[in-house]
């Protein structure tokens, strides 16, 4: 409510008194404060309510309507103070809510044995798509939720399609098992695949980034991931045990898909690991931190960072180049696609086709027509 009034100055004789007019709409709050001023009322001539023409008159009046102003103004801002309070405690409930909904997530995805990675990337995109609607409980999302983040937000923010799927996987998995609700996550319309060629570096380059370092610990582990075709987190979960030395193979256990694979170990991988071994003395894990335990895989990347800059590489390699570059150099050797597949872990042999795409040896047998103009 609001308090305004403004006092006419013109003064007039009214019933042999002089008064001042108030002329303001109907309001029965003004009235009320109006009528505590002694000597005051309504003229049906002028209508309009009126007090005597003094000062000290006008500056009571004044000062209830002031009084009544911080006292509207001061109920006014106690409401807000809990409406403000009331929403919080709703986001915080609703926070609550998803939380525990995260947590369920969670617990469903260890029991299902899936992979650390996985379950981070999963957990974290229906954190991302939970929390954007942090104004609802999740059993209220709909179908035109899924399409409102795919366009406000995944779009919006010109994400990456790779997040776009990890959020459509999650989604799914999440109301199909959690939520038990029917509802369509592939409204939010899986983005096109993008089909790029894997980088590949010379045997050239891989000679000298591998030889580059002058620790035997960095020089084996890099070595390793080349020669075995192996990603960051195999090498990492290699333990002592893994490697038979007698039959010279590498044991990858529980590898992408929790599938269990072999690989073979050269005699020149075998004779540097044994180097490694004498210098370091690993207790449980191929490669340990420096106090125990698996090595980093933040310290692994700068084991390559580091190879890099003392090479004088200047293309972006990351480690799973060199697995890239294992698989094209034994096709460019000769050796069986199948054979390939199976030494990578790959389940279906399209994934290993790509390496055809990159081979030298099938390039260098085209005779371009400009040669023979």
């Amino acid at each position: 409510m609001c308090i305004m009034l403004e006092i006419n100055c013109r003064q007039l004789l009214h019933k042999q008194k002089m008064i001042v007019l108030l002329p303001f709409p109907y309001n029965a709050h003004l009235i009320s404060i109006i009528k505590q001023i002694e000597g005051s009322g309504w003229t049906q001539t002028h209508r309009s309510w009126y007090i005597p023409a003094n000062n000290e008159k006008q500056k009571q009046l004044q000062t209830l309507l002031n009084d009544q102003a911080k006292l509207i103004y001061a109920t006014q801002a106690e409401c807000l103070i809990e409406t403000m309070q009331s929403k919080k405690k709703i986001i915080r409930q609703l926070a609550e809510e998803t939380e525990a909904h995260l947590h369920k997530f969670f617990q469903y995805l260890r029991s299902k044995r899936y992979s650390q990675n996985t379950i981070h990337t999963y957990a974290n995109a229906l954190r991302t798509f939970l929390c954007y609607f942090n104004d609802k409980p999740v059993s209220q999302i709909s179908n035109d939720d899924l399409i409102r983040f795919n366009n406000d937000y995944i779009l919006a923010k010109n994400l990456s399609a790779s997040f776009q799927n990890q959020v459509v996987n999650a989604v799914k998995l999440f109301f199909r098992i959690i939520e038990r609700k029917i509802i369509d996550p592939e409204l939010i319309h899986r983005p096109k695949r993008s089909k790029l060629l894997p980088n590949v570096l010379s045997k050239a380059e891989v000679k000298l980034l591998l030889e580059v370092h002058a620790n035997i610990k960095h020089r084996a582990m890099l070595s390793l991931i080349y020669s075995c075709g192996l990603r960051r987190s195999e090498l990492l979960n290699l333990r002592l045990t893994d490697i038979d030395s007698e039959r010279k193979r590498v044991i990858i256990r529980l590898a992408k898909g929790r599938r269990d694979r072999i690989a073979p170990l050269s005699e020149k991988i075998l004779l540097l690991l044994r180097d490694y071994f004498k210098t370091h003395r690993p207790k449980l894990w191929l490669f340990e931190g420096q106090t125990g335990g698996q090595y980093d895989e933040r310290s692994l990347a700068n084991v390559l960072k580091q190879a890099l800059q003392k090479s004088g590489i200047k293309k972006p390699v990351s480690l799973h180049w060199l697995r890239h570059s294992f698989a094209t150099h034994l096709l460019e050797a000769g050796t069986d696609l199948r054979y390939i597949q199976v030494l990578l872990g790959h389940s279906s042999s399209r994934t290993t086709e790509i390496y055809t795409h990159v081979s030298n040896k099938s390039l260098q047998n085209i005779v371009s027509p400009f040669d023979t103009l």
